[in-house]
């Protein structure tokens, strides 16, 4: 086992993938001589030289671009898009094209790409750089959308995402980064997409969260009086969803919070709501809280952390969803 940050089992799942694998190639603004904005990428030029590891120009629709011919050429390409914020211009290409392709082609045609994302907020960068825009690519289908919130369940993820045959969306937490260590089996091994993780078993209440949102939970949970038996589900996959994870843990505690950075307005708490209301109607005891970002834009540095749910307001919804 080796005793790894985020970034550093992300770049050892790159590694161990592009010595097995000559089709796949990372490709991206700063990728390969910088190794990235978060060296995320640092020594991979090196090491598998610069038409394997390529700086681009900034150009996110030409990224995206290049890396859905390479996909339907046979490649396995991980393109980065260096802040979530910069989608916006790869849209077009990932919704019309790669996330349309088999469907189009009567799966004919893949397009096994992984696009690897730094997402959310609470790192104090300048406007479009701290979103949570996962709804967005949830709502395509054709696109996988997977957001780890550790180390180890990022590299078993990651190298999932890139032998998958399909497009997957790779949101990295970025806020939890270098935040803290914990040991990763050195060696290959993948986790299953589309499974959650329980990460604490309870009977009172079940809490759902993904990313870097997990550890407000945990330190939300901490601040319960010690009679309160809190369930924890970090979903990890965000589509497809682990519905039966979610229905399990809600028929068993009859009450539930979803915890997320993004706006709460359309957003995947209101899907996982909906999910709940469908499946757990006669087994709720409450109706379901959701702790979300305000539905206005991302705010500057000095109120960021205002804007993210943080310890207190989440212990408060699981309070008077215990209460109600």
């Amino acid at each position: 086992m080796a005793n790894l940050t985020l970034v550093q089992a992300i770049t050892l799942g790159l590694q161990q993938e592009m010595e097995k694998d000559s089709r796949v190639v990372c490709l991206g603004e700063d990728v390969g001589l910088n190794g990235g904005v978060f060296r995320v990428t640092e020594g991979l030029q090196k090491r598998f030289g610069a038409d394997r590891v390529i700086d681009t120009p900034l150009s996110e629709s030409g990224i995206m671009g290049a890396s859905i011919g390479l996909a339907m050429a046979g490649m396995r390409p991980i393109p980065e898009i260096q802040f979530e914020g910069f989608m916006g211009p790869a849209y077009d290409q990932l919704v019309n094209h790669a996330a349309r392709f088999r469907n189009r082609t009567r799966g004919e045609i893949t397009v096994p790409l992984t696009v690897r994302v730094p997402w959310g907020g609470g790192i104090h960068a300048p406007e479009f750089h701290s979103d949570s825009p996962e709804a967005i690519y949830i709502h395509s289908p054709g696109i996988k959308v997977v957001c780890p919130a550790t180390p180890a369940d990022a590299k078993g993820l990651l190298i999932s995402a890139i032998r998958d045959p399909d497009p997957v969306i790779f949101f990295e937490p970025k806020r939890v980064y270098r935040s803290f260590r914990e040991e990763v089996p050195e060696d290959e091994y993948t986790i299953e997409i589309g499974k959650a993780k329980v990460v604490q078993e309870g009977t009172d209440l079940t809490v759902i969260t993904w990313g870097a949102q997990l550890f407000q939970c945990l330190e939300a949970l901490d601040k319960l009086p010690e009679d309160v038996s809190v369930e924890l589900i970090d979903l990890r996959t965000l589509n497809p969803l682990d519905y039966d994870c979610i229905a399990q843990s809600v028929e068993k505690t009859g009450r539930c919070v979803v915890v997320q950075e993004a706006v709460k307005l359309c957003s995947l708490g209101s899907e996982i709501s909906s999910i709940i209301q469908e499946r757990c109607f006669l087994n709720l005891k409450a109706p379901v809280q959701r702790v979300a970002g305000f539905d206005i834009p991302m705010p500057y540095a000095k109120l960021e952390l205002e804007y993210l749910p943080d310890a207190k307001r989440i212990a408060e919804a699981v309070e008077q969803c215990l209460a109600y």
